[in-house]
């Protein structure tokens, strides 16, 4: 009777560890599952959120999304910024007048003026140069490389300007510089209409001119001392650049 109770027992003791195994065997199937699983929801999850940057700022399919409701309104995100979609990216005015071709000189305006005539010179550059358009000025004081010859200065300001402003005043003609200006701009630009401009400043239409007078003039009495009709002729010879 001992020998058939003490074999009796280790048999009961395995039978009773297989359930014990194959409990423990479940739960490290579960966690193995489980630690499988959590990589690719968070990859998931991860590609859900960046969704919105790949796709030029544009929101997900999925409205619940806190990512897709906030996208559409944010403009901090880099690829919303190069998408050009963005408004802060794209310009709230383009000025007609910034065209390829006005890049092609140094300055879009030379202002020919008598040495008597300097600060009414100035007072039209700092017109010229504050407006909206910016409009880049020559002026012979300012501009000038010093110990330079002045024909030389002269003729590299007339070439390398779009228009050229000439300031007629009894001190423009009887300054033999500013005549040899208005000259040599005749001479560089016989055709190109518009690119010269006269502001006739403290003189009569009988003394203006006489090689001049095929072309009509800006009077100082206009609007802002006819600065602002000169600034308009020179956006619009702007325009004309391609």
């Amino acid at each position: 009777m001992a020998s058939s109770s003490s074999s009796s027992i280790p048999a009961s003791r395995t039978q009773s560890k297989k359930p014990r195994d194959k409990i423990a065997d479940w739960f490290r199937q579960a966690l193995l599952k489980k630690s499988k699983k959590m990589p690719v929801s968070q990859e998931s999850h991860l590609s859900d959120a960046s969704q919105p940057a790949t796709q030029d700022g544009l929101s997900p399919s999925s409205p619940s999304s806190p990512s897709s409701r906030s996208s559409p309104q944010s403009g901090s995100s880099p690829a919303r910024r190069s998408s050009g979609v963005s408004p802060a990216s794209s310009p709230t005015h383009v000025d007609s007048s910034c065209s390829s071709g006005r890049w092609s000189k140094d300055y879009d305006v030379c202002v020919c003026h008598s040495e008597e005539d300097l600060e009414t010179a100035q007072e039209l550059v700092s017109y010229l140069e504050g407006c909206r358009a910016s409009l880049r000025c020559f002026l012979q004081l300012r501009d000038a490389t010093p110990g330079g010859a002045i024909v030389s200065e002269l003729c590299q300001a007339l070439s390398s300007s779009h228009c050229r402003v000439l300031l007629i005043t009894p001190g423009f003609l009887q300054d033999p510089w500013c005549k040899y200006q208005m000259l040599q701009a005749l001479t560089e630009a016989p055709g190109s209409e518009g690119c010269t401009i006269p502001l006739l400043s403290g003189l009569t239409r009988a003394a203006y001119p006489p090689e001049l007078r095929f072309m009509c003039y800006v009077d100082e009495r206009g609007q802002d001392r006819g600065f602002y009709q000169v600034k308009e002729a020179v956006i619009r010879y702007l325009e004309t650049l391609s």
